[in-house]
């Protein structure tokens, strides 16, 4: 890590020194933001029909409002990131949380398909801000040793809304009706801003920050790299999770009341990967990030040779979901590569895989439109993981050579 990486996580805010139990509230606030934006970044995806039906529109074109809102964070997380270089964290946070939970609550009231469109982008312009922000929060109130796992409590509350809120939302949506889902949503990020409020101290612009400074995170190789192994070495990931269904059913012949038992191995496995991962990244962030890509290669591989047995698909959908171990690895690296242009890189990261999740779907529909099984998804995996551990093992190559650690 560059000495200027651990100046900049050490100068943040006025956390210094913060007792086990204001880290603990402070954790738990972001945490809970991220359990929200993930909430309602998964929930529409169970209610399509729901929201097809009030519109008078096709379950596919009910879709382009994900597609809108993947596109609000991918634009979303630069453009904030570097207008508001000079602003205090805590204060961008609850801007943040405010624009996530009104872009809800006005999703619930959408009249039109079109606005609800227009609103599903705006709900997802501060997704990618916010996590990046989070976290360089998190970090910079533990020591650097472990600033990994910090990181990783932030982003349980996203790995936890695959399992827990993201179903209970659906339930809610369906029993109610699908509006009722994003008010829940818009709920958690009103909570997100009291909580964010009453526990994160005030704090103040970090000397010399700027736009042109943050904007220097785009002239660092090492950025540009470390966000294309999110975008491509997770796209593999998604890949296999769009259409794990269909892998389910059609693959394994498994019945249709067996799809939300896969769906929730694959939770425990982000949650399980979360948390062993933090810790791995706090011992080796770089051989965290390596030998999970290689990891990923494996037991893809294996999906899409064994998903035509139920327990071998369900074993290895549980192993995927553990792949998510490498994720606040890469968060954290990408700070470190920032230097002082930390929001940014942290921001972008989001965005890159959402990157990740566009290629990663696009490519496992590509190959079963070839006439290949649902199956054949792991192999498109497999590859963009090698992809992945490519351009990482430039990056390390490339960071040795200039002497940097």
């Amino acid at each position: 890590m560059s000495d200027i990486a651990v100046d900049a996580l050490d100068t943040q805010t006025a956390l210094e020194a913060p007792s086990r139990t204001a880290i603990a509230l402070v954790t738990l606030a972001l945490a809970v933001g991220s359990f929200g934006i993930g909430t309602g970044e998964f929930v529409i995806m169970g209610l399509l029909p729901n929201v097809a039906d009030t519109f008078g529109v096709t379950t596919p074109q009910a879709g382009h409002v994900i597609s809108a809102y993947a596109l609000g964070v991918v634009v979303g997380a630069p453009i904030i990131a570097v207008l508001a270089a000079k602003m205090a964290r805590r204060t961008l946070l609850l801007l943040m949380m405010a624009i996530f939970a009104a872009g809800n609550i006005s999703s619930a009231f959408a009249p039109t398909f079109e606005s609800f469109t227009v609103l599903r982008f705006i709900t997802g312009l501060p997704h990618g801000a916010y996590f990046g922000v989070a976290a360089l929060v998190a970090a910079s109130m533990v020591p650097v040793h472990r600033r990994v796992r910090a990181v990783g409590q932030v982003m349980l509350g996203l790995t936890i809304a695959t399992l827990i809120g993201t179903p209970i939302a659906t339930f809610l949506g369906q029993l109610l009706e699908w509006r009722a889902a994003f008010m829940m949503v818009g709920a958690i990020g009103l909570a997100t801003m009291l909580l964010i409020a009453l526990f994160l101290p005030k704090d103040r612009v970090e000397e010399g920050a700027s736009i042109t400074r943050e904007l220097g995170a785009l002239k660092r190789i090492q950025v540009w790299l470390s966000l294309g192994v999110a975008a491509v070495g997770f796209g593999g990931m998604f890949s296999i999770f769009s259409y794990v269904a269909t892998t389910t059913t059609q693959v394994a012949g498994l019945g249709s009341a067996m799809v939300p038992v896969v769906l929730a191995l694959f939770g425990i496995g982000m949650n399980v990967g979360n948390i062993v991962g933090s810790r791995l990244g706090d011992i080796s962030i770089k051989g965290t990030i390596g030998g999970m890509m290689i990891f990923n290669i494996v037991i893809m591989t294996l999906f899409a040779l064994t998903a035509s047995n139920p327990i071998m698909l369900c074993l290895c959908v549980f192993l995927i979901g553990c792949g998510f171990a490498a994720c606040p690895a890469v968060q954290t690296r990408l700070m470190d590569v920032a230097a002082d242009a930390q929001t940014l890189a942290a921001a972008s990261n989001h965005s890159a895989f959402n990157i990740a999740n566009a290629l990663g779907a696009w490519l496992g529909g590509l190959v079963i439109s070839w006439g290949f099984t649902a199956a054949a998804t792991g192999y498109v995996g497999a590859v963009l993981s090698v992809g992945g551990l490519a351009v990482f093992a430039l990056s390390v190559g490339l960071e040795r050579r200039t002497g940097r650690a």
